[in-house]
């Protein structure tokens, strides 16, 4: 059976998930939704994903929605397949797991806000608050200066190699430049790390818009 990925070909968590089945190397089919007729909330896609939101798979017969979930569920399915992305051993699985909860609650938590702020408010004719991005860049900056001191010490978020706790950040990191934040080339380790999880093939690919693999 083919790896089936609904989404939109710009969303980030769509992205997120994209990512990690070109670091596995798993052929997929892209099933474009349509937000702007609402197909994301018709009853037919509410079978699938109830809260009416992208992304979401099918697989084998699992009907599977969450970006992070999927991507957790794509790195043990093909745990043998293209890059290792979640740890085996007790002890830096931990720190693995501690690295993405870092991600989601001192990264994603501000920067997909701001991003909102200055990127998707504009799109839909809404008014950017600039003093709540401008608070949010803020403290932003300063969960980027313990990532810094973290990354002083070590190649990737949870060690010396690439995990999905990386690949979490990417979508969204590549989303603030266009919110007017060049935050990621600041600081010397953050944005050295920045460089590398961004030039990777997984990125490349699908940066511009998710395609179907095959």
């Amino acid at each position: 059976m083919v790896f089936k990925l609904y989404g939109v070909a710009f969303s980030t968590c769509t992205k997120r998930v994209a990512i990690v089945l070109h670091e596995k190397n798993v052929p997929y089919q892209f099933h474009p939704i349509d937000f702007a007729s609402g197909q994301h909330k018709s009853p037919e896609f509410l079978k699938y994903q109830p809260f009416g939101q992208v992304p979401y798979i099918e697989d084998d017969g699992l009907v599977l929605y969450e970006s992070r979930a999927i991507c957790r569920y794509i790195a043990e399915k093909y745990a043998g397949e293209g890059t290792a992305l979640i740890p085996t051993e007790l002890k830096t699985k931990a720190l693995f797991e501690q690295a993405a909860s870092v991600e989601k609650d001192n990264f994603d938590a501000l920067a997909a806000k701001a991003v909102y702020e200055k990127v998707v408010k504009p799109m839909h004719g809404l008014t950017t608050n600039q003093e709540t991005f401008d608070e949010l860049i803020g403290n932003l900056d300063k969960r980027l200066e313990v990532y810094d001191q973290i990354l002083s010490k070590q190649k990737y978020v949870a060690g010396e190699e690439v995990t999905l706790a990386d690949l979490f950040h990417i979508p969204v990191g590549a989303r603030l430049p266009a919110a007017g934040s060049n935050i990621l080339d600041t600081k010397p380790n953050v944005a050295r790390w920045w460089k590398d999880i961004t030039s990777r093939p997984s990125w490349i690919a699908v940066k511009d818009g998710v395609k179907s693999t095959t």
